[in-house]
């Protein structure tokens, strides 16, 4: 047997033995009650796509997504391509911002200038603002520049806006973030602990009061799976990840349950992504995973669970 006919045909037999518990898994939270006003969305990255914008989008809708996330586009031509392709699919959608530059005022300039435009355009009002800012090397002032922008601009438009646990970014590692967090007490925050998982090497054992207090403040999830030596399992449904996959899980619960007590709306993309974070074999790069469907995987796990 090939060794490619031989991975394919591993890789169904062992998803035709999990599928059974992971039916069960997904349902294992639908006993929770929500008030009026709970409503989950769960949006599609185009991360790694491999064609137009309008047939990702098409894709997306197809699977069953609510929405996608993506960067906001600082040119006119590509917003109107976005937006044409938002419409023509009904799909929401939620945008990314982030500023590059190792300079802090050209970065805080291009992050000011991006978050604006994306808040305040008259096409298609996002979900939310999910950003990407600062840098870990900068200060804890200049860092702080970016949170005071934001509460501005979230204040001014009633757009939910969030900053990512990312690492490169101001809340890249747990003990980094509570400062933040107790300092400033409209700080929200997009969690995807993923980030947190690889650079503390655990899946956080020793910090949950650090955990628990990023979890009042969360709006919005990026569901990928981490764990100590990475920030991406290759495969969440292979039984070698069970623990991982347990832990994230229970972190994304007591989000859910707060959302559903509370009558909000929550927000989750699921963002497993292509090479380099998908683990492929060597000379080849072929991916060890199929990401689409993984993601697509994710999307419906969580929507049997929490919705």
């Amino acid at each position: 047997m090939k060794r490619s006919t031989f991975i394919s045909t591993s890789s169904a037999a062992v998803t035709a033995l999990l599928l059974g518990s992971l039916e069960a898994f997904a349902k294992d939270k639908q006993y929770m009650n929500s008030n009026a006003g709970f409503e989950l969305k769960i949006m599609a990255t185009n991360w790694g796509f491999d064609g137009s914008l309008d047939a990702y989008c098409a894709k997306a809708k197809k699977e069953g997504y609510d929405g996608i996330e993506i960067w906001w586009p600082m040119e006119k031509p590509a917003q109107d391509e976005l937006f044409a392709a938002l419409h023509a699919h009904g799909l929401d959608v939620g945008f990314l911002c982030a500023g590059q530059q190792s300079d802090f005022a050209a970065h805080l300039d291009l992050f000011r200038r991006m978050t604006t435009a994306a808040a305040t355009n008259t096409v298609q009002r996002p979900l939310y603002i999910n950003c990407h800012s600062g840098r870990d090397y900068f200060s804890y002032d200049q860092n702080k520049a970016f949170l005071d922008h934001t509460r501005e601009l979230a204040a001014k438009t009633g757009i939910t806006i969030c900053h990512e646990t990312h690492r490169s970014r101001i809340l890249f590692a747990a003990p980094v973030a509570r400062h933040y967090l107790e300092n400033d007490p409209d700080l929200r925050v997009t969690f995807d602990v993923s980030h947190w998982c690889n650079v503390s090497e655990s899946l956080l054992q020793d910090q949950a009061a650090t955990v628990d207090l990023t979890l009042s403040r969360v709006d919005h999830i990026h569901a990928r799976i981490g764990h100590p030596e990475g920030p991406q399992v290759n495969d969440p449904r292979a039984p070698e990840w069970k623990a991982a996959v347990d832990a994230h899980f229970a972190w994304w619960d007591k989000v859910v349950e707060r959302k559903k007590k509370e009558g909000r709306r929550l927000t989750i993309l699921t963002e497993f992504g292509p090479p380099d974070y998908m683990p492929t074999l060597p000379y080849t790069r072929q991916p060890l995973g199929d990401q689409w469907a993984i993601n697509a995987h994710m999307m419906h796990i969580l929507r049997s669970r929490y919705a």
